[in-house]
């Protein structure tokens, strides 16, 4: 496996998080896409509420957290061979007060909410984007579903 995950904690909030379990998210994910044996790096940021809210801002004009948000060094699913180094895939940033909060509602830990809210957001570094259509949607749910089974956690959309 050739891919690189740097997770960078900003936030006191987040209990200890295993950064291991994080990366397996990842590489899960590049695995079910067919892009594990490529060289890759995927940024994880671990952060609190008012960082994703200022991010979602300035990023999207949204003013409000958002559960998971994606940084793509490209768009769509074509990305460049940098000679020489790994494919910068982009960053995805995720705040634990909504992570929390969003686990209690779905009455599962905090831990399987992060790394759901992982895996779909390393989908959208891939291209995936379930805003455009119910098409793409239900694509990216099954995906979800099939990588976060590999990872032994249930299904999220049943229930």
């Amino acid at each position: 496996m050739e891919a690189t995950v740097l997770v960078n904690l900003s936030s006191p909030q987040w209990p200890a998080v295993e950064e291991e379990r994080v990366a397996r998210a990842v590489l899960a994910t590049l695995e079910v896409e067919g892009r594990a044996t490529e060289e890759i790096e995927v940024g994880v940021l671990l952060t609190d509420d008012a960082e994703s809210q200022q991010l979602n801002r300035t990023h999207r004009g949204l003013d409000r957290p958002a559960n998971v948000l994606s940084f793509a060094m490209e768009d769509g699913e074509d990305f460049p061979d940098p000679e020489g180094g790994p494919v910068l895939l982009g960053d995805i940033v995720i705040p634990f007060e909504t992570t929390q909060r969003e686990a209690g509602e779905l009455g599962i830990s905090v831990e399987a909410r992060l790394l759901h809210l992982v895996v779909h957001g390393v989908l959208h570094l891939l291209g995936y984007d379930h805003e455009r259509s119910s098409q793409d949607a239900e694509r990216q749910e099954t995906r979800e579903v099939i990588i976060l089974a590999r990872l032994g956690l249930a299904n999220p959309y049943e229930g």
